[in-house]
């Protein structure tokens, strides 16, 4: 009878006890800071339904109970305080997932690839975004909303993707998270700081400089929003990982495709080494870029000397993540 006793008290103080295991792993034994209480309400409060400018509801889950609200805020917790073990997680189960799991990943965790100059107009925002309408633009049922404050704080952090990696590419610090980051610069501060706007345009045009993709990544956990623009490379960004390597279509392109101009061609490879997508190969001295695996991420345009390169609009391709453009749509409270 003892032991009986011994084995329901122990279930009973299992809550309690995975509770302050919790704590002192995620607040460090101190007091719950206010970006902690701040990001768990912004979680569980359930933000208003998306709607398209016709004012029809956009696809997308209801809302949840209560304990699905508190599931979310964990999960956003867990991702946010440890992102680089969610990220390793997550790429060690992949190999493994259904077809079904990588669907509903993708449809909850995903990026759009951004040109560099979408990338820069982001950064320099001078009005406010409120926007809920992003179903052409973001092809996914979950996590389209952007909202976006002129003049937005970058909180820059080292990347988890990389952090990952034995060999990462260098430098980490290439996430640039959009908007409050007080929740990462109090939980992680020797990884993440506060930059300002010519900082962060530097560091964009670094990584452009190093080939690398522009993405700007949406996550159910994060309020169901735009969040972050990643640098990513395709030997280091799970993201990248995820859809070339194991089929989960979980970035969208950027709306562009590049084009090349063979009179300008002079077939010097270039263009070929440098695409991460492996989209450009060449056909009889001259530079072919396939159409479906081509992101419209603009790396190749930079790197092409004689100019034969270039992006150009494709809808087929979807339309383009432009804060400038969508500032001035109508936005449907």
């Amino acid at each position: 009878m003892t032991w009986i006793v011994a084995i329901l008290l122990a279930l009973a103080l299992l809550p309690l006890a995975l509770l302050v295991a919790f704590w002192v792993m995620g607040e460090r034994g101190v007091r719950i800071l206010p970006s902690t209480r701040a990001a768990l309400r912004d979680r569980v409060r359930q933000p208003p339904r998306a709607r398209r400018i016709d004012g029809s509801p956009a696809r997308g889950e209801p809302a949840g109970s209560r304990l699905g609200k508190a599931f979310k805020a964990l999960h956003g917790y867990v991702y946010a305080r440890w992102p680089d073990r969610y990220i390793g997680l997550f790429l060690r189960l992949l190999p493994w997932a259904k077809e079904s799991h990588k669907m509903a990943w993708a449809d909850r965790y995903h990026g759009k690839v951004l040109p560099l100059e979408l990338a820069r107009r982001i950064i320099t925002l001078d009005h406010d975004i409120p926007r809920t309408d992003l179903e052409q633009i973001i092809p996914y049922p979950m996590a389209r909303d952007i909202v976006l404050k002129a003049s937005p704080d970058v909180t820059i952090l080292d990347c988890p993707c990389r952090m990952t990696r034995e060999d990462p590419c260098l430098p980490l610090d290439v996430c640039m998270l959009v908007g409050s980051g007080d929740f990462v610069l109090d939980h992680l501060p020797g990884r993440s700081r506060r930059i300002g706007r010519e900082e962060a345009l530097a560091i964009l045009e670094a990584e452009h400089a190093r080939g690398h993709v522009h993405t700007a990544y949406f996550k159910d956990a994060i309020n169901d929003r735009f969040y972050a623009i990643c640098n990513c490379c395709p030997c280091c960004c799970g993201g990248l990982e995820a859809m070339m390597r194991h089929g989960v279509p979980m970035v969208a392109s950027s709306g562009y495709v590049a084009q090349a101009d063979p009179g300008l061609c002079i077939a010097c490879e270039e263009c070929v080494s440098a695409c991460p997508f492996g989209a450009v190969h060449l056909e009889e001295n001259r530079a072919v870029v396939k159409w479906a695996t081509c992101m419209g991420c603009g790396v190749c345009e930079s790197r092409c000397a004689t100019g034969a390169m270039s992006l150009v609009l494709d809808p087929e391709k979807g339309i383009p993540l432009d804060v400038r453009a969508l500032g001035n749509a109508e936005v449907v409270p």
